[in-house]
């Protein structure tokens, strides 16, 4: 087992990893920009490294700092987290050519899944059903104008790389392919270095389901059973649940089945995520691999019991899967809401800045794993996302309540979240059904405004003036929320009545 790791990666996930890392006895290495050097993974480490400034090609995106922070601190092994490096063959070679360990799988195995239209090809050697559309990524306008008409409108023009929703269009008509295309060719070079674009058919409002897998250096491969990721705004998932509403017990042997076939044919290790489209005639098609920790494993591990961090790190060292698939029985329901500094009235825009305050929801049955404390700074270089807020239960119904109580306890102020929203999204009757499919936010939540009588963002920027003043002037600070009725503080209700943050 390894004595030191160094976690190349950033906010709440790298807190989520040395928290497990400091639960097996194994030493934690955090690597910052200028932007980070007082973020939470930088405290929560037992040494940090300087890495570069605050732009990610400077810094998380370097692989060579990256590598030589980790030699210089004696670090055997490295966990990229997800995002930035972690699905670049690249970094995992130059990992493992330094005599380190890559906690993931092997760059070849990374290579043949992360390009899309390779991965694509592998699955229909293997009998994988795939979406219709191109097999190789491709540049040139005509071609991909000729594919699209093969294919039938509306196309999603996708990066040929990468995940997160980055580098992806859906294109309606014809005459809007070659600016869709540009764009994403575009989005794609800036997040992951490669431009490659394909196209392949849009299905309308399917669901987004994806299975976890692990896989040993032995040959033992097993799935973790399904998530939902169907809720999502510009392809990016932003709620999460396991087990899927949509999905009966033989299409999801059918489904897991195919999940191991499709890491077996890629002679895959670690842990992955095998991602499906589920049509509403329940019939279902490869759509990638995510040759990570997926942001949403929390739910898995709630259902099973598992550390999959842990099991990533047991893999690693060269340890067997400690269970098969018959040992594997999931419980209950989870449900995870990520956290982002963002804002759903102008279209989910980002909202970095520093957060005035921030408050832990608690209770049975609820994890927070979260990357911010007060004071802290969200950099507008990285992806907003804050913490993760997961929630268990014995049945949905049960979970739904609960993750609702829970944002109602989440205080997050100085930045601008989707908290409220997904208050009320969970409380639609059709998310309540189980009615959940990609198009649900432009179906059931478009327009959507906050429920407020007054201006939350103005009274949070009065709170923030009228406590100085009162600093300034030597104000006791128990008056600004306690003495004082007419405090901004007490009018936003967050402190006794734990109200909705955002």
């Amino acid at each position: 087992m390894f004595d030191k790791i160094l976690v190349a990666n950033r906010g709440e996930i790298a807190v989520r990893v040395m928290r497990t890392l400091r639960e097996m006895g194994i030493a934690s290495v955090a690597v910052y920009s200028d932007a980070d050097k007082g973020a939470l993974h930088v405290q929560c480490a037992d040494q940090a490294v300087h890495i570069g400034d605050s732009e990610p090609a400077s810094s998380y995106l370097n692989i060579g700092k990256l590598v030589d922070a980790a030699i210089e601190t004696g670090a055997q092994a490295i966990h990229p987290g997800y995002g930035f490096l972690s699905e670049n063959p690249e970094f995992a070679d130059a990992v493992t050519k330094a005599g380190l360990v890559f906690i993931g799988p092997t760059s070849d195995a990374m290579a043949r899944l992360g390009d899309k239209t390779n991965a694509r090809k592998m699955m229909l050697q293997s009998g994988v059903p795939v979406i219709p559309g191109m097999s190789d990524p491709e540049a040139d306008p005509a071609r991909l104008a000729e594919a699209a008409d093969k294919t039938g409108y509306p196309v999603l023009v996708k990066a040929a790389s990468g995940g997160g929703g980055k580098g992806m269009r859906v294109v309606e008509h014809p005459e809007d392919l070659a600016k869709a295309a540009r764009i994403a060719a575009g989005e794609a070079g800036a997040a992951f270095g490669n431009d490659a674009i394909y196209i392949e058919k849009y299905l309308d409002r399917p669901r987004h389901v994806e299975f976890q897998i692990l896989a040993d250096h032995h040959g033992n491969i097993v799935h973790l059973f399904e998530r939902e990721c169907s809720i999502q705004r510009r392809h990016q998932k932003i709620i999460e649940e396991t087990p899927s509403p949509g999905i009966d017990a033989d299409l999801r042997k059918r489904m897991g089945d195919a999940a191991i076939s499709a890491a077996r044919a890629a002679g895959y290790t670690n842990a992955g995520t095998v991602e499906f489209l589920v049509d509403r005639e329940s019939n279902f098609y490869f759509l990638e691999v995510n040759t990570r920790l997926q942001v949403e494993h929390p739910i898995t591990e709630m259902c099973l019991g598992l550390d999959l961090v842990r099991l990533q790190v047991q893999i690693a060292a060269g340890a067997p899967l400690p269970f098969s698939q018959g040992d594997v029985c999931p419980r209950g329901h989870a449900i995870e809401c990520r956290i982002y500094a963002e804002d759903p009235v102008s279209g989910f825009m980002p909202s970095p800045g520093k957060v005035v305050a921030a408050g832990t929801p608690q209770g049975p049955g609820v994890r927070y794993d979260s990357g911010i404390f007060a004071g802290a700074d969200v950099p507008v270089q990285y992806d907003p996302i804050m913490g993760k807020l997961i929630v268990y239960a014995h049945d949905r119904d049960t979970a739904i309540a609960r993750m609702v109580r829970a944002l109602e306890e989440c205080v997050v102020l100085g930045v601008r979240t989707s908290i409220e929203f997904m208050i009320d999204l969970l409380k639609s009757e059709p998310f309540g059904h189980g009615d959940t499919h990609t198009g649900f936010i432009e179906d059931h939540m478009s327009g959507w405004v906050p429920d407020r009588d007054s201006d939350l963002w103005a009274l949070v920027g009065d709170a923030v003036e009228r406590s100085a003043h009162n600093a300034a002037v030597g104000v006791p600070k128990g008056s600004v929320a306690g003495d004082d009725a007419f405090s901004p503080w007490k009018r936003l209700g967050r402190w006794d009545l734990g109200g909705r943050g955002g």
